[in-house]
Formats: structure tokens, C-alpha cells, sequence
């Protein structure tokens, strides 16, 4: 296995971790987005292109905006 693709897959431990245990829901999300790059990265890296553009542009950005307007949506109800 390449050296690229063990590093994507150890920063997507990591990123999936972070995600799981941070308590900040905004943090939480961009750890997500960061995770979904690097997946895609990887996709891209073994001749998946297919795979590496709809996770890139669904899953890194779609979810992400969508996560990230929830938070703040809730939160502006808080305060």
C-alpha cells in the first residue's frame, strides 16, 4: 500500500475520533468535512475519480454547509 493512503487513513482515524468525542458541534463538523477530503484524496490516489468527486462534492461540502447552518441556526436560539 502506498505511503499517501496509510497517512489518509490514519488522519481519517484520527478525524473520525475527533468528531465522535468533541463536545463542539462546529468543531465536530469541520472535523467531518476534513475527514471527507481526505477520503476523497484517497479515492482519487487508487483511480476512483468517480468516487473521489461525489464524495468531495456532497459529502465535503453539502453535508458540511448543512451541518454548519444547523449548528448556527440552534445556537442563535440559545442565546
Amino acid at each position: 500500500m502506498d505511503g499517501f493512503v496509510i497517512a489518509g487513513l490514519i488522519v481519517i482515524a484520527v478525524c473520525g475520533v475527533l468528531a465522535v468525542h468533541l463536545r463542539d458541534l462546529l468543531r465536530a463538523a469541520v472535523a467531518l468535512a476534513v475527514l471527507s477530503v481526505v477520503l476523497s484524496a484517497i479515492f482519487f490516489k487508487i483511480g476512483a475519480p468517480y468516487a473521489g468527486a461525489f464524495e468531495l462534492s456532497v459529502c465535503a461540502g453539502l453535508i458540511t454547509v448543512l451541518f454548519i447552518a444547523a449548528i448556527s441556526s440552534v445556537k442563535t436560539r440559545e442565546e
